[in-house]
Order: structure tokens, then C-alpha cells, then sequence
């Protein structure tokens, strides 16, 4: 399964988080430790905000350990809020349009998890998409889909009801015409002001989620699995919906709507 952080607060180097910490995501794209598949090598990808209200997007196929490009870039950009990815494929092809995080205006996703059955409900999923954000459903992962799904219920006004509403319409599909475990995810998504993140699975193995603040950087890493090993991080429990702004940390129970 794939790997992911996100940072908000002061604005650092994307280094801090992609390359430089013992435990980095670089690091885990070749050696998860908190994941069925320790290799995360099907393409990365890194959304960040700056100047503008829409996000910057770098995304491609390499291994992020392989490319040169991921190094010198996060070397150089700063930013207040990213989110970075490195994929681990459920299925669909490795490709640039499958690579996370997915951005629609000035909102960005990624996602570490599954829809069980995807394959065949793709079909189905894909018809919950309206027609006037259709034309943004550029790969074909489950995790786009559900990001698309969840903005055509209200993100941008109810993020965490438009989450429950979303996932909630994936559970149902599954547990009617889908295959178990339903559904497995965390994951974390901004609108470029709030950071917000969930986990939830319906089975006991929802995938992991922490969130740490650091005095020193003056923000806040929220991570599918710890930067450094030997530091203290704050575990999220699953059925968990967090919204991070500065140093403050809301946790809500989270719970799909399947009525």
C-alpha cells in the first residue's frame, strides 16, 4: 500500500519532509515498515502551495528514490502546506495520471488504501462522477474517484460531511456488488488553507495515521508512517476525521452515510 505526508505551518524546504529525516519518505518508498508492501515504486508525486491559490503538481512514474528531479526540487521549494505521495499499485496501471495527489482547483488528495472489488464497480464508481467534473477524471484509480465523488458533495463547504457522504456511497456499492475487506483508506486532502485527514477501514485494518508538531519548523507533519523512527508521534484511531490549521488539531468521529 502507498505511502504519504503532508506538512502545515510555517513554510519549510519540501526536503524536510521528502528527503532529509532518517525515516523519509524517500526512505519509505524502499523500505516501508508499517505496510504490506515494503517497495512503493509504481510513481510519486508532490502537490504544494504558494503564490497562488491552486497548487503546484510534480508528478511521474520513477521510483522517488531514482529520479534526480524529486531531490533538487524539494531542495529548493518552500512551502507552508504540501502533500507528497510515493504509490504502491492496487491494480490500475502505473502511469502519471494515477500518480497522487489529484488536484481540482485549489483542492488536493491522496490516498492510501482500497475499495474492495474496484475493478468490477469501476464502472459504476465512475457514473457518480457528474458530468461538469467528469472531465477531471484523468487516470483510473479508486482514489481519484473517490476524490471527485467527495467534491461533488460538498467539499468545498462540508468537507468532513462530504467525506462521510462519499465514502459512505463506495461502501454500500461494495458491500452490495464489491468483495471484502469494502473499504481500507487514509487519507488527507486541503483546500490550501486547512489540512484535513481520515482513517477508517471496515475491517480491523485500517491503514496507519500520526500527526507530530514540531517546535522547531513551526508546523505540524501528518504521515501515513513516522518520519524518525525513535520520535514520538501521535497515533490517529481509526473512524478518525482530523482538520489541522496552525497548531490546532481537531479530531471528529468519522462515519460513511449508507442510508
Amino acid at each position: 500500500m502507498c505511502r504519504w505526508a503532508a506538512y502545515t505551518g510555517a513554510p519549510i524546504l519540501l526536503e524536510e519532509v521528502v528527503c532529509r529525516p532518517g525515516h523519509s519518505l524517500i526512505e519509505q518508498s524502499h523500505g516501508a515498515t508499517q505496510s504490506k508492501t515494503a517497495i512503493n515504486a509504481d510513481g510519486f508525486g508532490i502537490a504544494w502551495y504558494g503564490e497562488r491559490p491552486e497548487p503546484g503538481l510534480f508528478r511521474d512514474i520513477l521510483p522517488a528514490w531514482s529520479d534526480p528531479n524529486l531531490r533538487s526540487i524539494t531542495a529548493q521549494v518552500r512551502s507552508r502546506l504540501f502533500l507528497a505521495h510515493v504509490r504502491a499499485s492496487t491494480g490500475t496501471a502505473t502511469s502519471r495520471n494515477n500518480c497522487h495527489p489529484f488536484a481540482v482547483g485549489r483542492w488536493t488528495f491522496m490516498h492510501n488504501g482500497q475499495i474492495g472489488g474496484f475493478e468490477q464497480l469501476r464502472r459504476e464508481v465512475d457514473m457518480m462522477i457528474p458530468d461538469a467534473l467528469y472531465p477531471q477524471r484523468k487516470g483510473a484509480t479508486d482514489s481519484e474517484a473517490l476524490f471527485l465523488v467527495a467534491l461533488s458533495e460538498g467539499l468545498e463547504d462540508d468537507p468532513k460531511g462530504a467525506f462521510e457522504r462519499a465514502v459512505g456511497r463506495l461502501e454500500r456499492l461494495s458491500r452490495a456488488r464489491g468483495a471484502a475487506p469494502h473499504i481500507r483508506l487514509s487519507a488527507a486532502f486541503s483546500d490550501g488553507r486547512a489540512l484535513y485527514a481520515c482513517r477508517y477501514a471496515t475491517d480491523d485494518h485500517a491503514p496507519t495515521l500520526y500527526h507530530r508538531w514540531s517546535d522547531r519548523f513551526g508546523g505540524r507533519a501528518v504521515v501515513s508512517e513516522p518520519l524518525e523512527l525513535g520520535e514520538c508521534w501521535d497515533a490517529v484511531a481509526p473512524g478518525s476525521f482530523c482538520v489541522f490549521d496552525g497548531e490546532t488539531v481537531e479530531t471528529f468521529d468519522f462515519t460513511p452515510v449508507l442510508d
